[in-house]
């Protein structure tokens, strides 16, 4: 744990919580380092097979922060575009690519960069008081954290043309009526649904997630052949687990599997 990140981990799901609750969870550079630093960490800790991200206070993530960002901007010029490469790409990787799932918990206002973060996570549970909008172009600017990337998957070209050029603010509702969110609920019910799902992902078969979201990334880019090719080398993968043999056997006796994410 840091000041601006805390990590928990217990019942092998890892929450990790943006804690600059004052500026509304914006990414100064400390912010976005500590993060990137802990979702590295959970990505390669076996002890974690799922994981819960979200932020404290009243917003999930407002995006960059743009004090620093107008500071950097007149003083370190190099430093506004370093971040991208440095910060914004790995984060994303990681929450996209890690081999377990990731749970967005929107507790509040996600914006820019903290929009994008949700929509590379597996699941977003969002608070009905929560907010979405891309920002980006609203300050001149393209986008990043994988927005180009995500958004066309979640909603197609279109819709996620209009949500990065026209930047409209979406109620957690409209949100979930296209498709960004995966379920709305009450604002003091956020934090409990989201454990119960992350919970339930972590006691599940761990690898076979992981092949999952690799095969759906990997389709997105390819033609059917390859995409063909590319499950065949998940199931090789997925079949040689620990899980998948112990599942088989427990099908076959009429029990219930028990997967220990090996």
């Amino acid at each position: 744990m840091t000041d601006v990140v805390q990590y928990d981990l217990a019942d092998a799901v890892a929450t990790v919580t943006l804690n600059r609750p004052e500026a509304m969870n914006a990414l100064d550079t400390a912010l976005k380092t500590a993060l990137r630093d802990t979702l590295r960490s959970a990505a390669e800790d076996p002890a974690v097979r799922a994981v819960v991200l979200t932020g404290s206070g009243r917003a999930f993530c407002v995006g960059q922060d743009l004090a620093q960002h107008a500071e950097n901007l007149e003083t370190d010029p190099a430093a506004v575009w370093s971040t991208v490469p440095e910060h914004y790409t790995p984060i994303a990787a990681l929450l996209a690519t890690m081999p377990k799932p990731v749970v967005a918990a929107v507790n509040g206002v996600a914006a820019g960069a903290g929009a994008a973060f949700c929509f590379a996570c597996d699941f977003r549970i969002a608070s009905a008081a929560a907010k979405f909008t891309m920002a980006f172009s609203a300050v001149g600017l393209s986008a990043d954290s994988g927005s180009s990337w995500s958004l066309p998957r979640l909603v197609g070209t279109a819709k996620a043309k209009e949500l990065l050029m026209l930047t409209p603010t979406l109620t957690a509702t409209e949100a979930l009526e296209i498709g960004l969110v995966t379920e709305v609920v009450a604002p003091d019910d956020v934090a409990g649904h989201t454990r119960a799902l992350a919970v339930r992902l972590a006691a599940g078969p761990t690898v076979a997630y992981g092949a999952i979201r690799r095969a759906i990334a990997q389709s997105a880019g390819h033609d059917l052949a390859a995409s063909l090719a590319f499950e065949h080398q998940m199931m090789e993968l997925t079949g040689a687990t620990e899980d998948h043999r112990s599942a088989v056997r427990s099908f076959l006796a009429k029990e219930r599997p028990q997967f220990r994410g090996r």
